[in-house]
């Protein structure tokens, strides 16, 4: 007969810390500053993603190194200092999402194992660097939250590549979670028609109708099975029927196309030129895509697209702020986030 040894008591290891939960906010991303060179650097990492520009081959690369970089820097820049956040020095993306973090962490404050953080995909604070700074504070689980409501592979899709390369180097990872978009997610939809009630009822005058603006996308990245436009859709129609509105009254289109190819339409820049030359004076602008306001939403948006429309016939155009870190935007972000590390808090 074989006799079984004894099991001895384990060594407990020397190393062993008490075990905590990171999350991570991670949004799109943001120069680091408002100059050309900022821009150039932040546009190479940018436009150099294949989830962002599929052909990376030999003739884009020449058109982005030799044409777009050489000069698209510089007027970008003039656009970023019109928004700049002068006294931190910084974009307002920035601002914003840090302050989600802080508020979010305070909210969650009775989960004391819990530790909030803040990303950007491109530029600074890294992915990276904050998955190293929460294993550093003993995260041995961590919940990566896109702030994206509509999933594409262009934003929700490439900060999962990143993560999962900054965990490819790591000897002890940590469990991942990430978070689902949440295009029509109750609490989202909610606080959007909260927040464009608030909004227009601070205002001088009573909009014909509203324009729900998202970011565009390539239609050839839809036809290959980009789920991105029918979330879109589905987050305009349930705010439609949240607020009562029909399709004349709220309607979708598509800002920020790029390049030559053809885009989601309708274009937003086109609609609203349209509505000003058909004889509408008065309309507001949301953007339900963008979970903090940046350079599309307070450039693009609330300066270049309030021109067109005021040129071309219109006389009152209003754009309403994203929910940012406002109490529906921090209430979003919060249930999310709950709900998401069940069974770990």
């Amino acid at each position: 007969m074989t006799a079984a040894a004894p099991i001895g008591h384990p060594k407990p290891a020397s190393a062993a810390q008490p075990q905590r939960v990171g999350v991570l906010l991670v949004n799109l991303g943001t120069p680091d500053t408002a100059d050309a060179r900022g821009v150039r650097v932040y546009l190479k990492e940018f436009l150099s993603d294949p989830r962002v520009i599929e052909d990376q081959g030999l003739v884009w690369k020449l058109i982005l190194n030799g044409i777009i970089l050489r000069v698209r820097p510089a007027r970008k820049a003039r656009d970023y200092q019109k928004i700049w956040n002068a006294e931190r020095d910084e974009s307002p993306l920035k601002t914003i999402t840090r302050a989600q973090a802080e508020k979010l962490a305070e909210a969650i404050a009775d989960h004391d194992h819990v530790v909030v953080d803040w990303a950007m995909r491109y530029g600074n604070p890294s992915i990276r660097s904050r998955i190293d700074a929460l294993a550093a504070q003993s995260c041995d689980r961590l919940l990566v939250v896109p702030l994206y409501p509509q999933y594409s592979a262009a934003t929700s899709a490439t900060v999962g590549d990143e993560v999962f390369r900054a965990l490819a180097g790591m000897r002890a990872q940590p469990t991942l979670r990430v978070s689902p978009p949440y295009y029509d997610d109750p609490d989202y939809i909610e606080a959007l028609a909260v927040s464009i009630s608030a909004h227009l009822a601070t205002l001088p005058f009573q909009p014909e109708l509203i324009v729900a603006s998202f970011h565009g996308m390539p239609q050839k990245y839809v036809d290959k099975g980009d789920p991105y436009q029918a979330q879109c859709i589905a987050t305009t129609e349930a705010l439609r029927q949240r607020m009562g509105l029909d399709a004349a009254k709220l309607i979708l289109t598509f800002q920020s196309r790029f390049g030559f190819d053809q885009w989601l339409q309708p274009y937003t820049d086109k609609t609203i030129e349209k509505l000003a030359k058909d004889g509408v004076k008065r309309i507001a602008v949301v953007m339900p895509g963008f979970s903090a306001d940046c350079l599309e939403t307070l450039e693009e948006i609330a300066h270049e697209n309030a021109e067109i429309f005021k040129h071309n016939g219109g006389e009152q155009f209003s754009a309403i702020p994203c929910l940012n870190d406002s109490d529906p935007g921090m209430d979003v972000i919060r249930q999310l986030v709950l709900r998401e590390l069940q069974g770990w808090i």
